[in-house]
């Protein structure tokens, strides 16, 4: 199967490249090339150079700062953008655009949009997310951060966890209980908090490869006004579930991708280190290039249902398990082919905490050993893989609910 894309939509990609070509160094490869300092000063300025070409939000409409592109214009920026090796904005973009801006389009007032939506884009407002929590975390309906009333501001008391990118912050979307009293999908409220107030409290939580991108926010009498509240005071559950259907378009497009190109670097790993004759190392490497191009045709399936206008359900949880297994098993391989070398890693540290390392990458044994401990926490983060089964079994296949 290939699939093909209309004469319009090509037209489309050849902008995209050009805006590309432009914009990017010459004999540009990848942020993989980048490091430290660098890599921060490129990722500050490439976010500049969206906002001002209208690529930040290019789906959002024009009147709130977009491109009023299609569905299918925006896959195609995300190809284009994951092939050249640079992301499609800074690094809580995915929180303030792609999951907050999108859900006030559909669930904001007026007052919101206008208020909250150029500053999103410009910069100006820096957001992360408010969900899990010590008790609830695959079980999100069980959160307890009290939301109480007093007059015209909400006084919330408690603590989140798993804040990815918290630190980088200034705002945050927070669920709350709002009615002890009601069922506990039905008393939760969607708040907007801004978190430059002496109530919030930040603490990153270092991780075994040695990053901190994930924080625990404590709320102690922190407050936010009344109106500043997302579709409906105890309505936020199902707000909340409209934000964690975002992405899902450019995710299918996108991260096989990603992920071939690791796999592509994993067999020059081997060459360079001389094991691909050894049936079993070959076995290995094979098994996961079959499952990159399993990876491939599945995101086209979703692809396909994406833009002909079908609403994420369900059976997202199936990329989501897939690809997290997955990257652990080729993570495990990399760690194998290096041996003695990977007990001490040297040389550049993998960009990010999340999936594969960037395009351009050295196959350095850090880059490898940081994504291998990375890659474990990909089978808990937005939604453990115990939970996905559950949601799999029970939603896609019909199978009876696991027993309580």
């Amino acid at each position: 199967m290939r699939p093909t894309y209309t004469a319009e939509a090509e037209a489309y990609r050849e902008k995209v490249q050009a805006f590309l070509a432009e914009k990017l160094p010459v004999n540009w490869k990848g942020m993989g090339q980048l490091d430290g300092q660098e890599l921060v000063d490129f990722v500050t300025d490439w976010r500049k150079t969206l906002y001002e070409g209208d690529y930040l939000a290019p789906g959002w409409p024009v009147e709130y700062g977009g491109a009023g592109l299609s569905a299918l214009e925006q896959v195609i920026v995300g190809e284009e953008f994951a092939k050249a090796g640079v992301p499609t904005g800074g690094p809580n973009d995915v929180f303030g655009i792609q999951m907050l801006g999108n859900t006030l389009l559909m669930w904001g007032t007026e007052e919101q949009k206008k208020h909250y939506l150029p500053r999103i884009l410009s910069g100006e407002d820096t957001w992360c997310q408010g969900y899990s929590e010590p008790n609830a975390g695959s079980d999100l309906s069980n959160l307890g951060l009290k939301g109480e009333l007093d007059g015209d501001q909400w006084v919330l008391n408690g603590q989140k966890i798993w804040t990815s990118a918290g630190h980088l912050a200034d705002h945050i979307f927070t669920l709350a209980r709002t009615d002890p009293d009601a069922p506990r999908h039905k008393g939760i409220s969607f708040l907007l908090v801004d978190m430059r107030q002496p109530g919030i409290e930040v603490r990153p939580i270092r991780m075994i490869s040695g990053d901190s991108e994930f924080n625990e926010v404590f709320y102690t009498d922190a407050t936010t006004p009344k109106g500043e509240v997302v579709g409906g005071v105890n309505n936020g559950w199902a707000v909340a579930m409209t934000l964690l259907g975002h992405e899902r378009g450019e995710a299918a497009a996108t991260l096989p991708i990603r992920f071939q190109a690791e796999v592509d670097r994993l067999f020059l790993l081997a060459k360079e280190r001389g094991v691909t004759d050894d049936p079993r190392i070959r076995q290995r490497l094979a098994q996961c290039y079959a499952k990159v191009q399993i990876m491939r045709y599945s995101g086209m399936r979703v692809l396909t249902k994406f833009l002909q206008g079908h609403h994420p359900g369900p059976d997202g949880a199936i990329t989501k398990l897939y690809w997290s297994e997955y990257h652990k098993e080729i993570t495990e391989l990399a760690v194998d082919i290096m041996g003695a070398d990977a007990l001490v890693p040297t040389g550049r540290r993998p960009s990010s905490a999340f999936q594969a390392d960037d395009a351009g990458a050295p196959n350095s044994s850090w880059s490898w050993v940081g994504t291998f401990l990375n890659a474990r926490a990909g089978t808990i983060y937005a939604g453990s893989s115990q939970v996905q089964r559950n949601i799999i079994g029970e939603m896609v296949l019909g199978l009876p609910k696991e027993p309580r």
